[in-house]
């Protein structure tokens, strides 16, 4: 069991360095994207890594290694994480374009805060609209807002980025790689 963990870290590790200069047109680029997202959770939320891991690999979507076939990126996020992490990180990252419609259609001041990136693919999302009770009801959806509150915090190329081992130890920690 322990060779399946750590495949799952070393695909995982793989993954995350092919984000590097892998650009979404906003001010970082993917790959520092998803270590300030997890650096937010981690900070935020210190134990929950599921949250880190979900925020960490929440934009997996955008790896040159991975086929999206024309898929939402919320759901190969979800499609990708739920097999290697389970489904509570599954569900949190293929929930973070439903949490920003959401908080943009009930929060007027995070609309307003939403950089032009953010708010050209909101319009492509679907816009800012109300989401039904399958999220707002859903337990995990709480971390889903927070995860999404860490996703748009995380676009700041002035921010210290956490670094990527810091990163794979959490992964490893949660897929129980011993240390």
């Amino acid at each position: 069991m322990v060779g399946k963990h750590r495949e799952v870290s070393a695909e995982t590790a793989e993954v995350l360095r092919s984000l590097r200069g892998v650009w979404d047109e906003e001010a970082v680029d993917e790959l520092d994207h998803a270590l300030l997202a997890a650096g937010y959770a981690a900070a935020r939320h210190p134990g929950d890594d599921e949250l880190v891991v979900a925020a960490l690999l929440h934009d997996v979507a955008h790896s040159p290694l991975l086929a999206a076939s024309g898929q939402p990126h919320d759901q190969v996020a979800r499609d990708w994480l739920t097999p290697r992490f389970g489904p509570r990180v599954g569900w949190l990252a293929g929930a973070h374009v439903a949490a920003k419609r959401h908080l943009a259609q009930v929060d007027q001041a995070y609309a307003d805060a939403l950089s032009e990136t953010s708010v050209r693919s909101l319009a492509r999302q679907g816009g800012v609209a109300p989401v039904g009770p399958e999220w707002t009801r859903h337990p995990w959806w709480d971390a889903a807002l927070e995860l999404r509150r860490c996703d748009d915090a995380a676009k700041d190329p002035n921010a210290p980025v956490p670094e990527l081992h810091w990163a794979i130890e959490v992964v490893d920690r949660l897929v129980g790689v011993p240390r």
